[in-house]
């Protein structure tokens, strides 16, 4: 059996629901079940299928934030 394994680097989060991410090259995955999520159409709106609510895209990019970066303490 031969495997392969692909790395993301993950760049944006939705504010207040922090699981589901963006990577660098604009896919959006569920990182608390590792799924990524597809881009869909409903109704001539394009968007994404977050829980059981649909979000347009231009009502993400108004709730989108870089991913904070951790601080190291020196303690």
């Amino acid at each position: 059996m031969q495997t392969i394994s692909v790395t993301y680097d993950l760049k944006w989060q939705i504010k207040g629901n922090e699981k589901y991410k963006w990577t660098s090259c604009k896919k959006l995955f569920n990182t608390q079940t590792g799924r990524q999520i597809k881009k869909t159409m409903n109704c001539r709106s394009v968007g994404y299928w977050i829980g059981k609510q649909f979000i347009t895209l231009d009502n993400l990019r108004a709730n989108l934030e870089l991913i904070p970066k951790k601080e190291l303490t020196p303690f």
